[in-house]
């Protein structure tokens, strides 16, 4: 992804995150990683689906959360456990 556009997107819309009802945080547990793995991670901002290059920071059963850069900003967010793919 051009880094142009991807800065462009995330300064005009919002970064989307799942809900914790989504999440299910009151029945699933949650893995913290102390050596985040790297990935594609498929993020919204807005009505916008991008795909970033990111790290796995935290997860459980259905979905990851997932830490990356937007020019000089650290963003994380929530996603589907299917929209990540590692890097090996």
């Amino acid at each position: 992804m051009d880094n142009r556009i991807l800065q462009r997107i995330a300064e005009e819309n919002s970064l989307q995150s799942l809900t914790p009802e989504e999440l299910q945080q009151d029945t699933l547990p949650i893995t913290r990683d102390p050596k985040p793995k790297p990935c594609k991670a498929w993020v919204r901002f807005g009505p916008h689906a991008m795909l970033v290059d990111a790290v796995v920071v935290v997860w459980n059963d259905i979905a990851c959360g997932v830490s990356f850069t937007v020019g000089e900003k650290e963003m994380r967010c929530w996603v589907w456990a299917n929209a990540v793919t590692p890097i090996t």
